[in-house]
């Protein structure tokens, strides 16, 4: 399917006809650096809208395969709804391979609802959250552990919000995880202020798609077509196997503090108990520059699997247990 190319104020999926499906690319300005691919299915009969995102982290990969397989195997006439879906909402950082832009190192999961008139970055989190979290009755953020770190996989919603909760529960992902408090500056807090119900997910990463994720990506994201009607019949709930519970947010890891070699000592959603030590970081003579204990004890949430690290990294994320 060509894409065609359109500006922001030209983008509006209601006016493209019921069973149809459309590639789009989003022209945000900077040159075509910031050019927003956009699928638009819209289905058959009218119905609720679904917006998945992914590539808001370029190092993340699971989410595109994603949305570019599901794009591909939707058929529109089968549809009561629409789905609005974008493989890659950070161009720049993706074809850097990187976490962040290298036009202006902004991180899109901290700038939302972003600025018409700031960085780059924040002009792309300005434009993702006027053009398709407004229009969305549920918004699916698809993330992983990118290059560096070690996350399980799961599914993370906002405690307070029953319809997010249920969301999350028919996605399927082996962990569940329940946050007390959404941090500012993510796509989930622009999305609670539109009172857009939300959800996201974490897997692996480390630079290459398993499998199994990619496999419980495709079934949650289907899952979630059927749990909002927009196609028929209902799959089979799957029971989380672990539930977390906290803030989750990875800017409160424990972080290194000196350039070396990270040696963990525990494993991921092992269980610690408080000041447990969880690993060392070593010069290249052996020498222990950083000894990492657990906060609070809980469940290893995040390790930082790339052992070469840097100050300011983090490298151990515990979160509590859901009681």
């Amino acid at each position: 399917m060509q894409p065609r190319t359109v500006r922001p104020e030209e983008f509006d999926p209601g006016k493209l006809p019921r069973n149809s499906r459309h590639a789009i690319t989003i022209a945000l300005g900077g040159s075509g650096e910031l050019d927003l691919p956009v699928y638009v299915i819209r289905g058959a009969n009218p119905g609720k809208t679904l917006l998945i995102i992914a590539g808001v982290h370029g190092d993340e990969y699971e989410g595109v395969r994603t949305i570019l397989d599901l794009c591909a195997e939707l058929d529109p006439a089968t549809m009561s709804g629409d789905l609005i879906a974008s493989p890659v909402v950070n161009p720049p950082a993706f074809w850097n391979g990187s976490r962040t832009s290298p036009l202006d190192e902004g991180n899109l999961a901290r700038l939302f609802p972003g600025k018409p008139d700031g960085s780059p970055t924040e002009v792309t989190a300005w434009w993702v959250d006027q053009l398709l979290i407004a229009r969305a009755d549920l918004l699916v953020d698809l993330h992983s552990a990118g290059v560096k770190c070690l996350m399980p996989t799961l599914a993370g919603y906002y405690e307070a919000d029953p319809v997010a909760h249920q969301a999350a529960l028919a996605f399927g992902a082996p962990v569940l995880w329940t946050h007390p408090t959404i941090a500012p500056g993510r796509s989930l807090s622009a999305a609670l202020a539109r009172g857009v119900p939300s959800i996201y997910v974490e897997a692996r990463g480390a630079g290459r798609i398993h499998p199994d994720d990619l496999r419980i990506y495709q079934r949650g994201c289907r899952t979630l077509l059927h749990h909002l009607g927009i196609l028929e019949g209902e799959f089979p709930p799957i029971s989380p196997s672990v539930h977390l519970y906290g803030n989750g947010d990875i800017d409160q890891s424990a972080s290194a503090t000196a350039r070396g070699f990270l040696m963990p000592s525990v494993e991921l959603l092992d269980r610690v108990e408080a000041d447990q030590q969880l690993g060392v970081v070593v010069d290249l003579h052996g020498n222990v520059l950083q000894t990492l204990t657990a906060p609070c004890g809980g469940r290893v949430a995040l390790i930082h699997a790339f052992p070469v690290v840097h100050p300011g990294e983090p490298l151990f994320l515990i979160s509590g247990e859901w009681q």
